[in-house]
């Protein structure tokens, strides 16, 4: 045997070869610098499978014990950190393999029977990713707990409603922030709608078209928490339909926590002076003493686009590949683990800075009663009087415009005054001027009325209790 061959030999899947790998290729190959945090979930795996293998007769129940064993001797080194990291043994399946060949021999070798590592790491990463999934459910349902308690604080903090970025009509901060907790509350929805997906055995699926071996796929199934099987073996082992839904879900949460974000930027902005954040979210400047800048939320407004970048790089990773499984693949646990990582952290920033978040609740009722706020709320008031809307709506702009001719504010205004644009206004038309009354008017489903926004919160909080 040449000393080539010896080296080729070298590894798991070495006996077709007659040359070493070149060495850069094997640097360039190898995952281990990434994939190594699947080692829990490959050994977990990696366990199952040998005692169903024990099971089925395949290969001897001590034999199978005595891999188990092994197994659990890795683990405990992986844990303790005793199991350096090579990158020739190319990935975490690789690493396992061989040490429990070092620590048990050749019987090391029966654990691969009726498997392949295509099938193996696809298990390995849904066996993660559910697990990541839970934790994110975990994570929104307590930003939403928290978003609640300060809602439920502001029910009656007065602050403008936006549209096209002018002052539209006065609302409340609790009712802005419940806003955030419905787009939360569909966040959450879609990673409890997309786990079931996720949660199917590819393994024993093999290489791609199944195995010889009288396998249980089921039994496995039951024994790692799965709900069920992949039915086809070329699907199971090329699919990433499941990391494709989690990275989109992932992206649609950022995009509501970046526009989180850009209001808590604004607002806390001495132009607005709407809010202030908590110090420990916020950093100085280096050369300006009186900068306060909101780094928080500027950082989950940025990170955002990683997540974005993390779903593009997937769906054109997977976008032109024939079944069944590609090297290419390898490619998809980096953006997954990036985004996923980037989506946690981004949650627990916010879900610990949103308690601290202090409303100027004079600066906010100053500024929703300006801007005409109540303009609507004037043209209501005429169409209670069987005027037709559009016509109320130019009669409140001739009244609007008198307004500002004068540098007054509706409520500011006469009754003479805006008779003398339409004399069917009377003397109640007081009542539905201040913002208070703006907000109290709108007591439909949905609407911004202390009361209404109280219900919601009461809706939410039984639904929280119940479902998270």
């Amino acid at each position: 045997m040449t000393q080539s061959h010896d080296q080729a030999d070298n590894k798991l899947w070495g006996g077709r070869f007659t040359q070493p790998i070149d060495s850069f290729v094997e640097s360039f190959s190898a995952s281990i610098q990434y994939d190594s945090r699947l080692y829990v979930h490959d050994i977990a795996a990696s366990k199952v499978h040998c005692r169903m293998l024990g099971r089925q007769n395949i290969i001897p129940q001590a034999e199978a014990e005595q891999i188990i064993a092994g197994l659990d001797q890795v683990k405990g080194e992986l844990d303790r950190g005793e199991l350096p990291f090579q990158t020739r043994l190319e990935d975490i399946h690789m690493h396992v393999e061989n040490r429990l060949k070092e620590l048990i021999g050749p019987v090391a070798g029966k654990l691969h029977t009726a498997r392949s590592r295509n099938d193996q790491v696809a298990t390995d990463i849904r066996l993660y990713l559910r697990e990541e999934v839970d934790a994110i459910r975990e994570q929104i349902r307590v930003l939403k707990k928290n978003l609640l308690a300060l809602a439920e604080a502001h029910v009656e903090t007065i602050m403008p409603g936006f549209t096209h970025m002018q002052s539209a009509q006065p609302v409340t901060f609790g009712h802005h922030l419940m806003a955030y907790f419905e787009m939360l509350n569909r966040d959450r929805q879609r990673f409890t709608d997309l786990r079931s997906r996720l949660n199917r055995l590819p393994l024993g699926s093999a290489a791609l078209a199944g195995t010889t071996f009288p396998v249980d796929r089921h039994w496995v199934a039951g024994e790692l928490g799965f709900e069920g099987v992949c039915e086809n073996s070329l699907d199971a082992v090329s699919d990433r339909d499941f990391a494709v839904e989690i990275l989109a879900a992932a992206a649609l949460t950022m995009t509501h926590l970046s526009r989180f974000s850009e209001e808590l930027i604004l607002w806390s902005s001495p132009a607005y002076a709407f809010i202030k954040l908590p110090d420990a979210f916020c950093t100085g400047s280096s050369i300006m003493p009186q900068k306060k800048n909101p780094d928080v939320p500027e950082l989950v407004r940025g990170k955002t686009g990683r997540v974005y970048g993390a779903l593009f790089t997937l769906m054109t990773l997977m976008k032109g590949l024939p079944l069944a499984y590609n090297r290419d693949m390898q490619e998809d646990k980096e953006p997954v683990f990036d985004a996923v990582d980037t989506l946690r952290s981004c949650l627990r920033v916010f879900a610990d800075m949103v308690p601290g978040i202090e409303p100027q609740q004079k600066r906010m009722r100053e500024a929703a009663g300006a801007g005409y706020a109540t303009a609507t709320d004037l043209a209501d008031y005429l169409v209670r009087r069987n005027i037709p809307f559009r016509e109320a709506h130019a009669i409140v702009g001739r009244i609007v415009r008198m307004a500002e001719v004068q540098g007054v504010d509706l409520d500011q205004l006469t009754l003479e005054q805006m008779q003398q644009v339409d004399s069917r206004i009377e003397a109640d038309v007081a009542g539905v001027l201040t913002v208070e009354a703006s907000v109290n008017a709108r007591v439909a489903v949905g609407g911004a009325a202390f009361d209404t926004v109280r219900a919601a919160i009461a809706k939410a909080k039984d639904q929280l209790a119940a479902y998270g």
